[in-house]
């Protein structure tokens, strides 16, 4: 391995209640999902040991392909080999694999509606110090204008292994988002991951904070915060943005008139146009959108740069009193 390569322990686990990084649940249930399915074959951009693909690798070398630094030869060989048959998951970075790999995503996969599991590491803002050329804010967007593309953002690691086994299930293409840093655990132990159903926390009274991914930690802090000022604030995990639960959707519209979204993505196109985009059409009401707005990323410390940004438990609660205020 090397320079771009992180090195972890190799070993499989359930991760409820655990505090991991999102590609680290996708390490062990890769390996996990090998041995019970021989269909299954891993692709990746000479990035396994940060995608953590390297797990499966070492597993299950005969059904690794290391396809070097060439993102677009990875969709267009993963599209061949589900044609023969095989589950086909192709890892890189987020950034590398929605942006070099665009076109090939497009006429190949979603085009031939292909079974190809497309799954990205490093997302968003909390890459860190790697900076702007590495922290993609734009690659739900990217990837949920394609017809037939299914989007899924996990919140964290206990999700993660679901959605994995859950999409390895799934006839089609899909693209999971994930995250290069630890992040705490949110989700129950008897929690069901379903491919486009949202999870409630709770439904609120006064707002309603629809959220996915790192955010939804920041989401429960919030609503927390709010509660012992009197403020009543649900929160739901969106973990799949397309198909979008608009059941759930409605049910959080219609118990407040305030829905605020959260989310480590540009508010053009991700999470936040989902909502409004659909809102706006069945059942108006006030929605404030919490993400980056039209600006690229900046090197530094995760937190910090969550700070920065505007993507905190904080934004959320200044977003919501002071919309309530008006």
């Amino acid at each position: 391995m090397g320079s771009r390569e992180e090195q972890s322990a190799d070993k499989t686990q359930s991760f409820a209640g655990q505090a991991v990084a999102t590609r680290d649940a996708y390490g062990a249930a890769l390996v996990e999902l090998g041995k019970r399915n021989e269909k299954v074959v891993v692709l990746d951009a000479d990035l396994s040991g940060s995608t953590k693909t390297a797990k499966f690798a070492k597993a299950f070398p005969e059904r690794f392909f290391n396809m070097g630094i060439s993102e677009q030869d990875m969709v267009g060989t993963a599209g061949g080999l589900s044609l023969a048959g095989k589950i086909p998951f192709a890892s890189t970075f987020a950034i590398f694999e929605t942006g070099r790999a665009w076109e090939q995503i497009r006429q190949t996969v979603c085009y031939s509606h292909l079974n190809v599991k497309l799954v990205a590491t490093h997302s968003g803002l909390t890459v860190g110090e790697d900076g702007a050329s590495h922290q993609a804010l734009e690659d739900v967007a990217l990837m949920r204008v394609l017809p037939g593309m299914t989007v899924i953002v996990p919140s964290d690691g206990f999700e993660t292994q679901q959605v994995i086994d859950a999409v390895a299930e799934y006839e089609g293409p899909v693209y999971v988002r994930l995250g290069r840093a630890k992040v705490p655990a949110v989700m129950p132990p008897d929690y069901k991951f379903q491919i486009g159903r949202a999870h409630i926390f709770n439904l609120g009274k006064d707002a309603n904070i629809i959220a996915d991914g790192i955010m939804v930690s920041a989401a429960l802090q919030a609503r927390e915060t709010l509660l012992k000022e009197g403020i009543d604030a649900g929160v739901i995990n969106m973990c799949t943005i397309k198909p979008l639960d608009t059941e759930t959707l409605l049910k959080a519209a219609n118990a407040s008139g305030l829905i605020v979204t959260a989310e480590e993505h540009s508010v053009i196109g991700g999470l936040g146009g989902a909502v409004a985009e659909y809102l706006s059409e069945n059942h108006p009401v006030v929605v404030k959108r919490i993400g980056t707005r039209d600006t690229f990323g900046g090197s530094g410390k995760p937190d910090e740069l969550l700070k920065i940004y505007g993507l905190t438990a904080d934004d959320i609660v200044k977003t919501i009193k002071s919309t309530l205020s008006r």
